[in-house]
């Protein structure tokens, strides 16, 4: 399968000792029929033939016939057979696909969404394709039944994973999540992490969270001497994340109490963040000082951009910086254009060149009125890095500049604060809570949402001068190490 074909069906297939140690514990007797609900070339389906297995794509399939003869196999998209088959398996296990919701869309998504929903599991927009597979496949199993599966580590951090756990907490006696922190695909820039849940129609007050350095064959799942017992109302707490349990119990029992202290605030109680505005057609929009003067576009509708993450990292946005873009000529200033305002002839000119026609007929610009207006264009009281390797950058605009949404802006609730909110940023408790609170996206970077951003912990002046405490670099380090920062 080409890489194209792969990204678009989720299908990066697994290691064979990740498929006998979830086969092995999954199964108990040759006689137990197993449930494969993506099964891809059949790998799962060789290692236990009694098995089902549903397959979408039809290629993939006929390999399937071909290496599991004995086995039986539904070409067709599992959530409409889920919906409709009666039958019922001792077991399930196997790889489900890892569609981003981008591409998770159209008939497949909305049976896969009413089948869980009809079944109590609700999830957002958001959700990739894996999380209603793990839940589809839940329902599919007999009283007593277990299931284990490859699932993104995103299952540790993302909001629509939660829904997953809680499903399976209220249905299955032990539920067990095992976190890999070498990759278990070296090609893949994402995580992931194993599931393994049983007794189906039980229920579980908590998680077994198991973290591993590195995987290699295991005919059952770490016991609990390797493992942490996280309660579900302590999972809730720390905002139904477990990859905050990747922490030593003393870093987080620390960083627990400084929430909770009058001397810390969260930055959403002092500022609002949100993403910069969206063009539709940034090569359209952005131009350099010399195609402004070539144009002639009046200064008054131009206003100087922050156009990525990588200008926040030499500080501070002052005036002195924006000369020296305008001197390299940067794609720096935006078209700030209002509606009902009068247009110069120069502007009128520019808004009918070619590129303008390309521009006008994107998405974006095509659903607005008039299409050459960006909605949404502030003037932040500073910027604040999406992605970043280290560390997300707070930097003051001290130039007026606006931002794209390839940064967030911060606009402070109380104007003078800006000075201590700055400082306080660089305390190793923020830089731990950016952490806790971001969350890891593949080769080493950090992702900050607005929500996520909003949680972030901040001390006072004083509490950030004195309050210097080791387990706080401690946890830094713990989670870099777990989203691969350095390599």
């Amino acid at each position: 399968m080409d890489t194209t074909k792969r990204k678009s069906l989720g299908a990066y297939y697994t290691p064979d000792d990740v498929v006998r140690s979830l086969v092995a514990w999954a199964t108990r007797s040759a006689s137990e029929r197993m449930l494969d609900p993506s099964c891809g070339d059949g790998r799962f389906l060789v290692a236990h033939p009694n098995s089902v297995g549903v397959e979408q794509d039809p290629a993939a399939a006929h390999i399937v016939h071909q290496r599991a003869p004995g086995s039986l196999i539904h070409q067709g998209d599992f959530f409409a057979w889920a919906a409709q088959t009666q039958e019922r398996f001792d077991c399930a296990a196997g790889n489900p696909p890892f569609i981003r919701y981008q591409r998770f869309t159209g008939e497949n998504r909305q049976a896969a969404l009413a089948l869980c929903a009809k079944h109590g599991a609700h999830f957002s927009a958001l959700a990739s394709s894996w999380a209603p597979f793990i839940v589809a496949a839940s329902i599919l199993l007999k009283p007593g039944g277990r299931m284990a599966f490859v699932v993104p580590a995103e299952i540790g951090h993302a909001p629509y994973a939660a829904p997953v756990i809680e499903h399976l907490t209220a249905r299955f006696d032990r539920v067990q999540i095992v976190a890999v922190r070498k990759k278990l695909f070296p090609e893949l820039s994402e995580d992931c992490w194993l599931l393994y849940a049983e007794g189906h129609t039980g229920a579980a007050d908590h998680i077994v969270f198991s973290p591993l350095e590195a995987f290699t064959f295991m005919p059952t799942p770490p016991d609990i001497g390797q493992s942490i017992r996280v309660g579900l109302e302590e999972w809730r707490a720390w905002s139904r994340r477990l990859r905050s349990f990747l922490l030593p119990a003393h870093v987080r029992e620390l960083y627990a109490n400084a929430a909770q202290s009058a001397e810390v605030k969260k930055l959403g109680d002092i500022a609002k963040v949100g993403i910069g505005y969206v063009t539709g057609a940034n090569a359209f929009f952005h131009l350099r000082p010399s195609e402004a003067r070539r144009h002639r576009i009046p200064s008054r509708m131009l206003a100087p951009s922050v156009r990525n993450g990588r200008m926040l990292a030499e500080g501070e946005i002052t005036p002195h910086k924006v000369e020296d873009w305008r001197r390299r000529d940067d794609e720096m200033l935006l078209l700030r254009l209002r509606k009902g305002e009068e247009l110069p002839r120069s502007v009128r000119t520019y808004l009918q060149t070619e590129d303008a026609k390309d521009a006008s007929s994107s998405y974006k610009c095509r659903n607005r009125d008039p299409w050459y207006v960006v909605p949404d264009v502030t003037v932040p009281d500073a910027f604040l890095s999406y992605m970043s390797s280290d560390a997300p950058h707070l930097v003051a605009n001290g130039a007026g500049c606006v931002g794209t949404n390839s940064v967030h802006g911060v606009h402070l609730k109380n104007r003078p604060g800006k000075a201590g909110l700055l400082q306080s940023w660089r305390s190793p408790l923020t830089k731990l809570s950016c952490e806790i609170e971001g969350h890891a996206m593949g080769g080493g970077m950090l992702k900050m949402e607005p929500r996520e951003a909003a949680q972030v912990l901040l001390p006072s002046l004083s509490h950030a001068g004195s309050r210097k405490d080791p387990a706080y670099l401690e946890g830094i380090e713990v989670l870099r190490r777990w989203r691969h920062h350095g390599g």
